[in-house]
């Protein structure tokens, strides 16, 4: 039981990525809160967590909203006594080409992956330092904080963004014992990626299966998407790592799409 009793928030945890991670977390002994806009959904992953023997709890959080992060997180401190991992993984994907990219969106998506990661961050970072045991901060990056594609300008430049964050995180973390890295995955085959296929093909001009082949898995070794429990392999390595040594730190996970 690599994170036994440690408490975990994920974001954007009631499917997907962020799901696969709070399952494995529960399975190694955290207590999990699952954060997510959909409530019900939230409550329905923490329900199987449950039925399973794991500890998990719901709640409701709009990742832009400080006043509902935290609210979220204050919840989970007063069920749980405390905050140990974070995991900040809630986003979305929406494409454009740079000329015809609405202002809005651009906005909307730099709140969700960047002001969502730094008002996380900003709440949970005072309990770690209170229960002197410090604490890991996972940002859920993309092979995007490396790399740029077509059509993403925003999704790459907030993904680029976690980057900096983490690394400026684990330098003030570091004497309290607050570890920072960003997980970097490839094409991860969800429902974010699932809509992105269709989109992608009509700017592009090109059919469904050759977005797949010929742009999201092109440049990997094997021609095969990376998978949920890949990612959360890693974000258990991060969470469950205990020393400073890890920190600071960007890995990425996609079959060799990209090699630092």
């Amino acid at each position: 039981m690599k994170l036994q009793d440690k408490v975990c928030i994920v974001t954007g945890a009631a499917s997907g990525i962020g799901k696969e991670i709070a399952l494995v977390y529960a399975r190694e002994g955290g207590k999990v809160a699952i954060a997510d806009m959909n409530l019900a959904a939230a409550q329905a992953t923490a329900d199987e967590i449950t039925k399973a023997g794991g500890t998990a709890m719901a709640v409701a959080m709009d990742v832009t909203s400080e006043e509902q992060v935290n609210a979220a997180v204050a919840a989970v401190v007063a069920a749980y006594g405390g905050v140990d991992v974070l995991v900040s993984n809630a986003g979305i994907q929406i494409v454009h080409p740079v000329e015809d990219f609405p202002f809005a969106d651009w906005k909307k998506m730099l709140a969700i992956h960047l002001d969502g990661a730094f008002l996380t961050t900003k709440a949970c970072v005072p309990h770690m330092k209170a229960s002197g045991k410090g604490g890991s901060i996972i940002y859920m990056g993309s092979v995007h904080s490396k790399e740029a594609s077509l059509l993403k300008s925003a999704y790459v430049t907030a993904k680029h963004g976690l980057i900096g964050l983490c690394k400026v995180v684990a330098k003030e973390g570091g004497k309290h014992g607050i570890r920072a890295n960003v997980i970097c995955p490839g094409f991860v085959r969800t429902p974010l990626v699932d809509k992105q296929i269709p989109e992608q093909a009509a700017v592009l001009g090109i059919s469904e299966d050759d977005v797949i082949k010929k742009v999201m898995l092109k440049e990997t070794v094997d021609g095969e998407f990376t998978t949920v429990q890949d990612v959360a392999d890693v974000a258990l390595l991060f969470a469950g790592f205990n020393s400073n040594a890890l920190t600071g730190q960007s890995l990425v996970v996609s079959h060799g799409w990209f090699m630092q």
